[in-house]
């Protein structure tokens, strides 16, 4: 005998309320994409897929969407090459297809991402690991989809105080001048590099990817580390350690001038991306002087930042 059981899911709620994400988090899959003779990359990423709800509906069909996402990735590995936000937007077209009811579809992806770069003096090589992310939202207007999708990355660098360090040069400056004339001590002032308190940078960038066009998440990395004092290697010689604090307190920056940063690489680096493009940048110091963090974040359009930079000029 057969037994057939009920849709729950799709009885009337008891408080009918339009809900604007209903999914699942944390969904892991292993994803290995071929890059022909090169060495093949291997995510682990973690998927979080919603839609949303009608009010005249209990609840979606949650199976749908882990279902969704495998169907997607197995399809994709078969190929030699694809780019995640891709993937992510794949995703939201399964998803729109399963859950009819849906208006809206949402699918974010977070994988740890290995990079090989070279420490700054020894030019040893290093595994240097790094977040990134990615993003597709789907609309169902009439009987088509449209979906935008973006990629970006989180990268852990180094910042160093200016305002600290100001603070530090003025105060040797004045013990200078008690045994030194005002020209001897510019000269001091001028060659030595003054101490100052350090954080711990983490940089994130996200920037959507129109139709037609393509945005490495490498240049995003790139982007991410030079708008910092300094980037960070996890195999550092005393060279290279000295060459890395060295360089950062040669280029002091607050949370705020990491920002500023990113954002004029971002210009300089895809002014050929359409005006409407979304962009995301963000970063968070860890302070190592203070108990709490600091936190810069600007959110625009790439229309908005190239007129707010030439507005400035």
């Amino acid at each position: 005998m057969v037994v057939c059981f009920p849709d729950t899911q799709d009885k009337m709620p008891r408080i009918p309320v339009h809900l604007t994400r209903v999914g699942v988090t944390g969904v892991k899959k292993l994803l290995k994409i071929e890059r022909g003779q090169k060495r093949p990359i291997v995510l682990i990423p973690t998927f979080d897929a919603f839609v949303d709800l009608p009010s005249d509906q209990r609840g979606i069909h949650m199976s749908r969407s882990p279902e969704a996402i495998s169907e997607v990735v197995e399809e994709v590995v078969t190929k030699n090459a694809v780019e995640v936000e891709s993937l992510c937007a794949e995703i939201v077209k399964s998803m729109m297809e399963k859950h009819k009811y849906a208006k809206m579809a949402e699918v974010q992806m977070f994988s740890d991402f290995m990079f090989i770069k070279k420490s700054p003096v020894t030019e040893n090589s290093t595994q240097e690991m790094t977040k990134i992310v990615a993003r597709a939202v789907g609309y169902r207007e009439d009987e088509e989809v449209k979906i935008r999708k973006s990629i970006g990355a989180e990268v852990i660098g180094m910042t160093v105080c200016p305002c600290a360090q100001e603070s530090v040069m003025e105060a040797d400056r004045a013990k200078l001048l008690e045994f030194l004339d005002e020209e001897t001590t510019q000269k001091v002032v001028d060659t030595v590099t003054f101490a100052s308190h350090n954080q711990r940078g983490i940089g994130t960038v996200i920037i959507e990817v129109p139709e037609h066009h393509t945005v490495r998440g490498e240049d995003i990395i790139q982007i991410i580390e030079e708008s910092m004092s300094s980037s960070v290697c996890e195999l550092l010689k005393r060279p290279d350690e000295n060459a890395i604090v060295m360089q950062a307190h040669k280029k002091p920056g607050f949370v705020e001038d990491c920002v500023r940063n990113m954002v004029e690489k971002i210009i300089q680096n895809y002014s050929y991306l359409p005006d409407d493009t979304l962009v995301t940048v963000r970063q968070v110091n860890e302070e190592s002087i203070h108990r709490h963090n600091a936190f810069a974040e600007k959110i625009a359009t790439l229309g908005e930042l190239k007129g707010e930079i030439e507005e400035s000029k």
